[in-house]
């Protein structure tokens, strides 16, 4: 069969964009990472071994970003259709995000240690639909509402918890819907704002970065992260015995730790996947042949994230008492790339993806 290069993907419209692929492989490698490669709990920029826990909520809000970037994508870009198209749309959506919560509940019954985040991912598919057509200043406007709202909303769910188990907690919990619907509105605005333009890609580069580090100084300097914030539960605020009730309000407010859920770690996080997926698009998305071969084995993990976060999972749970450490990582991440590099090659679309295209592609028909 003779090779075809393929046009730049930044001058094809409704080409596949790799650049978000990659960014992707970035979350589902950083979510193993958080699984399986034995990072610290706290991230200390002072502390340089401690910068492994970097991937600690950034990735699973990468992810949920992404979420928000991909119903961006398959529902028009940058111009959404009307009636009765945005219906099937919607539809197709809906049925996929049922599906998505069946096998993230499939996943959760292995027992492994890992909070699955699908349940809650496929719940925001629905929960984004009526935001399909709304203009891009109120999507983001929406994220912005979301976001301050994200540390109450934590707050008041704790008490619905009270005596559950871990797979309760799984639903809604751990992964906050208030927060991670800010997400995927962020991810639903990148979207609109069209990836496949540079200045958009650079844009979105620099003030994620401006963003995040704006965040991150002001919650370090105004809620330092307490040295007891080792017992904190993840999806909700932690506030110190013997707190006074400003530095109480601080660190449900502004705390900059990891799924703490304050306005400070929502928009640090946000503005981390913004910044991620900008430099992935800037690196990738419409340049040389020898860069897209380079960034094959990441984007081949990036066409499949369903699959490649369930097959990870399924490891876990095949091996009881899996080492933690870089080693175990690299395991994964070098046998992701194998394992989806040949799938794509051969057969294709991955294998969940193909099956829940599939289911939801029969409502369009």
């Amino acid at each position: 069969m003779t090779a075809v290069r393929p046009a730049p993907v930044a001058r094809v419209r409704g080409a596949r964009l790799s650049g978000v692929d990659v960014a992707r492989a970035v979350a589902l490698l950083g979510m193993m990472a958080a699984h399986v490669g034995g990072v610290t709990d706290h991230l200390d920029w002072a502390d340089p071994s401690s910068w492994s826990a970097v991937v600690n909520g950034r990735s699973s809000s990468l992810f949920a970003v992404l979420a928000g970037v991909s119903v961006g994508l398959v529902s028009g870009r940058t111009t959404p259709p009307g009636p009765p198209e945005i219906g099937r749309v919607r539809a197709r959506l809906a049925v996929r995000a049922v599906l998505i919560v069946v096998i993230g509940v499939a996943l959760m019954l292995l027992g492994t240690p890992v909070y699955v985040i699908l349940p809650t991912y496929g719940a925001l598919f629905l929960l984004v639909l009526p935001a399909l057509r709304w203009p891009r200043w109120a999507v983001f406007t929406a994220a912005g509402a979301c976001a301050l709202l994200s540390a109450p909303f934590a707050v008041a769910i704790v008490p619905l918890y009270a005596d559950t188990g871990s797979f309760e907690q799984q639903l809604g919990l751990v992964y906050p819907v208030v927060t991670f619907l800010t997400y995927v509105l962020v991810g639903l605005g990148v979207a609109r704002s069209g990836l496949e333009g540079r200045r958009t890609q650079v844009a979105l580069l620099a003030s994620g970065i401006v963003v995040a580090t704006v965040a991150y100084v002001v919650g370090t300097l105004l809620a330092p992260i307490p040295a007891d914030a080792g017992n904190a539960f993840p999806g909700v605020p932690y506030v110190s015995e013997g707190s006074t009730a400003g530095q109480a309000v601080a660190q449900v407010f502004l705390s900059p730790r990891d799924h703490s859920s304050s306005i400070v770690d929502v928009l640090g996080t946000a503005g981390v996947a913004i910044a991620v997926i900008g430099l992935c698009s800037l690196l990738v998305d419409g340049r040389a042949r020898t860069v897209q071969r380079i960034a094959f084995p990441l984007v081949a993990i990036g066409s499949m994230p369903l699959s490649i976060y369930a097959l990870h999972l399924v490891v876990i749970a095949a091996v009881p008492g899996l080492p933690q450490g870089l080693a175990t990582w690299w395991w994964f991440a070098v046998g992701a790339a194998v394992f989806a590099m040949l799938w794509q090659r051969f057969l294709g679309r991955g294998p969940l993806e193909r099956l829940v295209s599939h289911i939801a592609g029969t409502v369009g028909r």
